[in-house]
Order: C-alpha cells, then sequence, then structure tokens
C-alpha cells in the first residue's frame, strides 16, 4: 500500500491513534524556518479529520504554531509509516483536572501520506517506556488523554 495519500486519516491510522501512541510532531522553528521535530506521546484522532495533542505549555512547539500554523505528524501503524500534515491552533493552555500546564494543539487535516518505501513493511513499531514513577506516569497519561477526548475544550 505504499504512497496512498488521502484527505483523511484511513481507517487502520484512525483507529491507531485512538490510544496514547510514539509519534513525531514537525513545526517550522520560528527564528530559523527549518523544520522542528519532537517526539510525542499524547495524541489522540477526534474524527477523521482532526487530531488533539497535548503538550507542555512552556513547549517551544506551541511559540512556533503561533508563527506559522503548518503541521505534521508522523506515526508508524498498520505495518506502514504516515505523515499526516495540516493546520495547527492552540485550543487551550489549561487542561482541568490536569496537574501539568498542557496545551492542546487541533490539528486539521489536510494530507495523509503513507510513506514507506516499496517493497517493505514495518515489523515492530516503535514503543516507548516511561521512565519516572510509573503509578504517577500512568495517572498523568490517563488524564491528558481523557481531556483530548472532550468533545469541547476550554
Amino acid at each position: 500500500m505504499a504512497n496512498r495519500n488521502e484527505p483523511y486519516l484511513i481507517p487502520e491510522l484512525f483507529e491507531a491513534l485512538q490510544s496514547e501512541r510514539l509519534s513525531f510532531f514537525s513545526t517550522v522553528d520560528a527564528e530559523t524556518g527549518a523544520p522542528f521535530m519532537n517526539a510525542i506521546s499524547w495524541v489522540y484522532a477526534l474524527n477523521d479529520t482532526t487530531l488533539r495533542i497535548a503538550v507542555d505549555s512552556r513547549s517551544k512547539i506551541i511559540h512556533n504554531i503561533h508563527k506559522n500554523a503548518l503541521v505534521s505528524l508522523a506515526v508508524f501503524a498498520s505495518e506502514s509509516a504516515y505523515t499526516i500534515s495540516g493546520s495547527a491552533k492552540i485550543l487551550s493552555s489549561h487542561l482541568e483536572g490536569v496537574p501539568l500546564k498542557a496545551s492542546v494543539i487541533e490539528v486539521s487535516i489536510k494530507e495523509v501520506r503513507d510513506v514507506m518505501f516499496y517493497g517493505s513493511r514495518i515489523t515492530v513499531e516503535p514503543v516507548s517506556e516511561k521512565t519516572y514513577d510509573l503509578q504517577a506516569a500512568e495517572k498523568l497519561d490517563g488524564q491528558i488523554m481523557a481531556a483530548l477526548k472532550q468533545e469541547t475544550i476550554q
């Protein structure tokens, strides 16, 4: 299925983005204009044309989006690699009931592209592991993902 290109999340990718997933989020660096990439995990597909992402409110990602709304997300799922491109806006810089000062970014998807090179597939998807207090991490992850799933965010 290499080189598939759609204006929405295909069902397998939508399903993969219903829970926390290691992804690589790119913005345009506000100072240099160069690509700026971060590893993230708090990403959720609200529907097949909208992503929600949470990051620390102090992140350079927030500053970059204020200057240039164009973003992309790289995801490994369904035995392939995808880039999801679109326009971002900051929905909130505070999440009720979450102890971390986190901002919510909403991405309006313009393009989903299968970028896996021809004649290959991903056999093992990358996985991240929390290296701090596991109970605290699970609690925070649950709070953030629950907030991302809310229909409206203040």
